[in-house]
């Protein structure tokens, strides 16, 4: 089992990333499905203001602290995980540990051209992984089951799932039984990134922990929904007693 610290009833895990990689390793080879969430501050208090979603965070498999917010979180509550998990390094992290065994891997989401040319990269960057399938991100509720069998005729070990956070990580849970895939993950904009579209933050926004300051300044208009950030902090500070209480 994965040691983790409750943030808001939200079990997340408290280990580097090279245990993250050994413990889903294990999952692939064990066929257990497992829902993988990349958690920050913004997902944490969309839970705690909606019941359903934060079901869907306390019943998967493994959430991973995406957002430095959690990491310092954790901290200030006398409660450290190892490192900060990012969901975008963990993605290649398991793709090179793919390449060892030739994982099936099946990507999901984003617009056409942004996913075929990801999974043209990714081929190129990991020759060693076997590209089961791919699709873009635009379809319809109706389509759901189609899209599921789809997934599962692929028999992938690993599905990426960017069709954002506010429907990826729903969209993986309500169908997590059907399409048995050992790990499934939401990846968000990774494959912007991958493709070329645009740009990870540089690394002194990331050794700075201030990837969202990156993310903010790039694209102004999520200013709203960054408004989490300080909301996150400052719950966390009035209620430091209670965030790591389980219940």
């Amino acid at each position: 089992m994965i040691p983790t610290v409750p943030i808001f009833g939200i079990r997340v895990s408290k280990v580097d990333m090279a245990a993250t990689v050994s413990f889903l390793t294990e999952a692939v080879h064990t066929r257990e499905p497992h829902q993988v969430i990349t958690a920050n501050p913004i997902m944490v208090m969309a839970a705690l203001e909606n019941p359903a979603y934060m079901d869907i965070m306390k019943s998967a498999e493994l959430v991973v602290p995406d957002g430095t917010g959690v990491v310092w979180a954790a901290g200030y509550c006398r409660e450290p995980v190892a490192e900060r998990v990012a969901g975008f390094d963990l993605l290649h992290e398991l793709l090179r540990q793919g390449e060892r065994y030739s994982w099936k891997v099946y990507l999901l989401g984003s617009t056409p051209e942004v996913i075929q040319e990801t999974a043209r990269r990714l081929q190129l960057q990991y020759p060693g992984i076997i590209i089961a399938g791919y699709r873009d991100g635009f379809f319809r509720p109706e389509e759901d089951e189609q899209v599921v069998e789809a997934i599962v005729a692929a028999g992938p070990d690993l599905l990426f799932v960017a069709r954002g956070a506010d429907s990826q990580e729903p969209w993986i849970a309500k169908y997590k039984s059907q399409l048995a895939v050992p790990i499934m993950m939401g990846v968000g904009g990774s494959f912007d990134v991958i493709s070329g579209k645009s740009r990870r933050a540089p690394k002194l926004f990331q050794s700075l922990r201030a990837e969202w300051l990156y993310r903010l300044l790039k694209e102004p208009t999520r200013y709203k929904r960054m408004l989490a950030l300080p909301k996150f902090a400052v719950k966390v500070l009035r209620e430091k007693d209670k965030v790591t209480k389980v219940g």
